[in-house]
């Protein structure tokens, strides 16, 4: 049996508690809102899944590293400064962080990888996201991964040559869309998701995987393909 801490009361750490609480092999020990006792929590926990906000997730990553426990991160919106802190605790245990939980966009994240490694620098790359009107980042977490891999993927330092857009509209729970395109032909790749529930669907997979791992740091693509 998994225990399994959730931190962040939030919409999306209630759906965690729950798709905890509905699967075989987990137990949930606890939902953590800051001001709660979270060191206590993460002592009674096999893994830690962290969908709070960036100031909380601090707390969870020291939390985590003095009891060494796995951590499950789906925080968007760190700055680099953060970053470099989840990069310090997984030094010591192993972390999955990711801007998307999804399992689609893992995939998709896969294949704009090849993609743009096959295509080189003829083809422009625009990618277009529209999310919820309550969102605030923009260009969303999801849009600027998926940039980053292809930037990796044709050697560029950054993602300055891709083009972003974006769009707040109603309560969509998220829709990207990749383009890229040549004076001959455009290939597309699309990913919509339909209720945010995937997100947390996605968590509670990387909590059943990485249990157990080696101290470093993960993404979804290590937890559904093995990179």
């Amino acid at each position: 049996m998994i225990r399994v801490a959730v931190a962040g009361a939030g919409r999306m750490g209630q759906a965690i508690a729950a798709r905890v609480e509905a699967r075989d092999g987990m137990q949930l020990v606890g939902l953590w809102r800051r001001g709660g006792d979270l060191d206590e929590l993460v002592r009674n926990a096999d893994v830690v899944i962290d969908f709070s906000l960036p100031e909380g997730t601090m707390e969870v990553l020291d939390s985590v590293a003095s009891a060494a426990k796995p951590l499950v991160c789906g925080v968007s919106g760190l700055n680099a400064s953060q970053l470099s802190r989840l990069d310090t605790a997984a030094t010591v245990v192993p972390v999955v962080y990711d801007r998307n939980m999804s399992l689609g966009i893992a995939v998709l994240d896969r294949a704009v990888r090849d993609a743009a490694a096959s295509l080189g620098d003829d083809f422009e790359i625009a990618i277009a996201e529209v999310h919820h009107v309550h969102k605030v980042d923009a260009p969303s977490g999801t849009a600027l991964k998926l940039g980053e891999t292809i930037a990796a993927a044709r050697g560029d330092a950054g993602t300055s040559a891709i083009r972003y857009s974006s769009e707040r509209r109603g309560e969509v729970p998220g829709d990207h869309e990749v383009v890229m395109r040549s004076a001959t032909e455009t290939l597309t790749f699309a990913h919509s998701v339909t209720t945010r529930d995937v997100f947390a669907a996605g968590a509670v997979r990387a909590a059943g995987w990485v249990v157990g791992q080696a101290p470093g740091r993960y993404c979804m693509s290590d937890v559904l393909l093995g990179e």
